[in-house]
């Protein structure tokens, strides 16, 4: 495994970082390697080659990494768009509160099992990021449509889980295509804006369809998710180019060899699975992430700890119509709620958006005056109408900040632990998210 596995270490990764930076900035031809074996390494051409997504210029690493921003916004969307539709699930389908919100939970845990199928295949330098991008979100797109016109509960809930299932590759994989185009030392900067989608996705969705649903019907939450993806899809389907570099120096060998001739001319990737049966190779990339959670404490103990504040973040969109709207069903409820119609309710979750925002002001200085100095020394309840609403929706507001800078910190020290294999690292990670 490839792993940072001391302070040292994460200094002389950092160092590596600025000296690579530098290097890029003035040209230098790398010459081909010619190995005892006759093989003729195929790598860059030179250090500032353009092919390289780390020599990417600036304006073409936003243009990607927007991409993968609204790819992981659309699908995270996907999720709470269902909350305001719920009560009309209840009363057309005749189903308990409890059964409804599978609409919702069936989603998250679909996203969760997705990628630990999708995102260490895209660690196979033969397939790359993208076509599990690109195939699975046109499946998404699919079914969306599907979701959209159903009117079977039971066809309902199957729907929203493979929505998730085919939706989560941008949730794992997002990561570590940033991982492909930043260095350590701007990482961090992109992935606070990959988890800020993220974070603010589940919150925004409630609000494009809390006072849509009830104007027009229970289907409307779900053709919002198809009018959000079907764009981002295209987009994607034509613009986004790869990001692996052992996939894209597999195919430059490859293209190689066709003009020359010459089968001696091979990619490190290839040569090092040259050595595997396609099985082993297959299961040695579904295996990884489970492999590295149960072998390293560390790894562990922050999927879990995230995984528990997840938890408690999801559960917000399940009580907050009960507690910003009609109280608990029951007699035995401990609230009354607060009287607010699906769409007032939808607003409440700005208080989300709210905390991501203030918490990436925070972040971002922390990022720039606090760990990239040290990483050069150090390396690396119950509600009631006596209690105003703003005071609960203020602890949001604080808890979100809380939980978005936790969130960044782990997101990190998997990126700079765990390098090579982010995808499946962040794939076991997300795994633990929803069952949490």
């Amino acid at each position: 495994m490839s792993r940072v596995g001391s302070l040292a270490a994460l200094q002389q990764e950092y160092t590596a970082a600025t000296l690579q930076e530098n290097v890029r900035s003035q040209h230098s031809t790398i010459h081909p390697r010619k190995l005892e074996t006759g093989i003729i390494l195929v790598d860059w051409y030179s250090t500032d080659d353009a092919d390289n997504p780390q020599n990417w210029s600036s304006k073409k690493k936003v243009f990607v990494v927007l991409q993968i921003y609204l790819y992981t916004l659309a699908v995270y969307i996907g999720s709470a768009i269902i909350t305001p539709s719920q009560p009309f699930i209840e009363a057309k389908f005749g189903v308990e509160p409890e059964v409804a919100s599978l609409g919702l939970s069936l989603y998250v845990l679909g996203y969760g099992i997705g990628p630990l199928v999708f995102s260490p295949l895209s660690e196979i330098p033969l397939i790359g990021r993208n076509p599990p991008y690109i195939v699975t979100f046109g499946i998404f797109v699919a079914i969306s449509a599907g979701t959209a016109t159903v009117n079977n509960f039971p066809a309902l809930i199957v729907l929203r889980f493979l929505q998730g299932f085919f939706g989560s590759p941008c949730l794992a994989t997002g990561g570590a295509s940033l991982g492909d185009i930043y260095n350590l030392v701007k990482l961090p900067y992109a992935l606070t804006g990959w988890a800020a989608f993220a974070t603010a996705g589940p919150a925004i969705g409630p609000i494009l369809s809390g006072f849509s649903v009830p104007a027009t019907n229970w289907h409307w939450s779900l053709w919002e998710i198809l009018w959000l993806a079907s764009p981002v899809f295209i987009f994607m389907f034509f613009f986004l180019p790869e990001t692996s570099t052992p996939n894209i120096l597999l195919r430059r060998a490859r293209r190689l060899r066709r003009v020359t001739r010459n089968s001696h001319l091979q990619s490190q990737s290839e040569m090092e699975q040259a050595k595997l049966t396609v099985n082993e190779v297959v299961v040695q990339n579904l295996w990884r992430p489970f492999q590295i959670n149960l072998f390293d404490p560390s790894v562990l103990f922050t999927s879990l700890y995230i995984g528990l504040m997840y938890g408690i973040f999801y559960s917000f969109f399940e009580v907050f119509p009960f507690v910003y709207s009609t109280g608990l069903p029951g007699r035995a409820s401990p609230t009354d709620g607060y009287g607010m119609n699906a769409g007032e309710v939808g607003l409440i979750f700005l208080s989300i958006s709210v905390g991501v925002s203030i918490a990436i002001v925070f972040y971002v200085t922390y990022l720039r005056f606090v760990f990239e100095r040290e990483i050069k020394t150090q390396g690396l309840g119950n509600s009631s109408p006596k209690i105003p609403w703003i005071v609960p929706t203020i602890g949001i507001t604080i808890f979100v900040v809380g939980i978005f800078t936790v969130f960044q910190v782990i997101f990190i020290y998997i990126a700079i632990s765990y390098p090579v294999y982010s995808a499946s690292l962040f794939a076991a990670n997300d795994f633990v998210l929803v069952k949490g």
